[in-house]
């Protein structure tokens, strides 16, 4: 039996760690060619070393989602290596710099920061990867090109930790939807995983430096535990996949019923 990506090639950003590494994996898993896209060479390498170990294809690519110029380069690396792009993942993003704070207190350093990765850079990464597969013939009977998962959050659904998230999650949503409706009759498809509490390094992180966001993560959702970063890489494919052909311009929250 075949598996679901067979013969496609998937991009994932932020595939050092976390959410994105569960999902570079799962993509390979599943038969895909995987552009491992991140900062962190080392532990990129290891994303890379646990897909072929385990039988896939993958190549890292050094990506930093807030540079423009350097944004082109994994969408030019994944054409020059395997043809074309099938499947994005834009999971590449950062908390809130430096802490939990009301919004008055925040220095425009803080912004600019914030902004500059989970909100410019998903616009980037979304402009170089519509433009090639806008250039791609349309692939299969759903006359796909390409799909497009950009990673947001329940607090682009909601009010989150902090006013800088919540404004660039909520950002983060409104592209989706616009691009849905922009480059739906191409067939490029555009949706939004808006994961909760999701066990990684950042929350971890988060967690430990500030009790307030300890307290608030402690009761985060109803099912009495966090989630994990399989169980979004999981809902990822799913919405990449072709049971989702007819999925467009949504924001899917996986967050235990944070959003319940």
């Amino acid at each position: 039996m075949a598996e679901r990506f067979e013969g496609k090639v998937a991009l994932v950003t932020g595939a050092s760690s976390g959410i994105g590494k569960a999902t570079a994996i799962a993509f390979g898993r599943e038969g895909a060619s995987v552009v491992v896209a991140a900062r962190r060479e080392e532990e990129s390498l290891q994303t890379v070393a646990e897909i072929e170990a385990a039988g896939g294809e993958a190549i890292f690519v050094r990506t930093d989602v807030s540079d423009a110029s350097n944004v082109k380069n994994p969408v030019s690396k994944t054409v020059s290596t395997y043809g074309r792009l099938d499947c994005a993942f834009n999971n590449a993003g950062v908390g809130s710099p430096s802490g939990i704070k009301r919004l008055h207190e925040y220095d425009e350093e803080d912004w600019d920061f914030i902004t500059g990765i989970n909100e410019k850079g998903v616009w980037l990464c979304m402009k170089y990867q519509i433009a090639q597969m806008l250039e791609q013939n349309p692939a299969g009977d759903a006359g796909s090109r390409g799909v497009i998962v950009n990673d947001s959050s329940v607090a682009g659904l909601r009010a989150g930790p902090t006013s800088l998230y919540t404004a660039v999650k909520h950002s983060v949503v409104g592209l989706t939807r616009r691009a849905a409706v922009e480059y739906g009759r191409d067939g490029i498809r555009v949706n939004a995983i808006c994961p909760g509490v999701i066990e990684t390094d950042m929350v971890s992180r988060a967690v430990a430096q500030s009790a307030e966001i300890a307290e608030r993560f402690a009761s985060a959702g109803h099912m009495g535990r966090w989630g994990q970063p399989g169980e979004i890489a999981s809902a990822v494919l799913f919405m990449c996949s072709d049971e989702a052909s007819f999925m467009t311009g949504q924001a899917m929250a996986v967050d235990g019923g944070i959003t319940a």
